[in-house]
């Protein structure tokens, strides 16, 4: 029997949830042994996730006992409602699959990449920017990525990854995305998706049931 089954929209999101697993005392809950999680990255990316995923995780309904579902709101082929409404149509889906109360989606807004932007000195050594002047955050102002002065997530979060990237060589890969979720502090992200995801993860395995 697994305590979590996450179906994810790509293999970006993947390696970003098993770094966040990974990070059980920061968010606050029990830590899962690997034998009890199941990720599974669905081949029709975000749109499928949002329109077809509660048929996929319904076989996991008596093999699991949590589901969570993560998508992009962009690119999933319903831009129009927000965040919060298409959280609600799709747990409405999996609810009426058999999950009931045990399974929650978490769409991110507008994608994953927005999670890769905090203040921690992580995020330029991993993206190949540690000791260059000028520092990547100043780099990115004066190219525009960022409208207004002391925001902290740019207009444009994948955009502007691809283009730290670019200015240092640096190939993009999921294996970035596992490697800032392991380290970069998550006390101060504020993120509305980031902040359900930890919610959920604490009130189904609070750290006290591992003991």
């Amino acid at each position: 029997m697994l305590d979590l089954v996450i179906l994810v929209a790509d293999k970006d999101m993947e390696f970003a949830l098993r770094g966040l697993l990974t990070r059980h005392k920061s968010i606050g809950f029990h830590p899962l042994p690997d034998d009890k999680v199941k990720i599974i990255r669905y081949s029709a990316h975000d749109s499928g996730c949002r329109a077809r995923g509660y048929e996929l995780l319904r076989e996991f309904g008596k093999l699991s006992s949590h589901a969570l579902m993560l998508f992009d709101r962009e690119g999933c082929g319903r831009e129009d409602p927000s965040r919060i409404e298409l959280e609600i149509e799709v747990e409405e889906h999996l609810s009426q699959s058999g999950w009931g109360n045990n399974a929650k989606a978490i769409v991110i807004d507008p994608e994953l990449d927005i999670w890769v932007w905090s203040n921690s000195p992580h995020v330029d050594r991993i993206l190949g920017w540690h000791g260059r002047s000028p520092c990547l955050r100043e780099w990115l102002t004066t190219k525009g990525h960022f409208s207004e002065q002391n925001q902290v997530k740019p207009d444009r979060p994948k955009e502007t990854l691809e283009a730290a990237l670019r200015a240092v060589h640096k190939p993009r890969s999921s294996a970035l995305y596992g490697k800032l979720a392991q380290i970069v502090g998550l006390a101060r992200c504020v993120d509305p998706a980031f902040l359900k995801f930890k919610q959920t993860m604490q009130l189904w395995f609070p750290p006290e049931a591992g003991n």
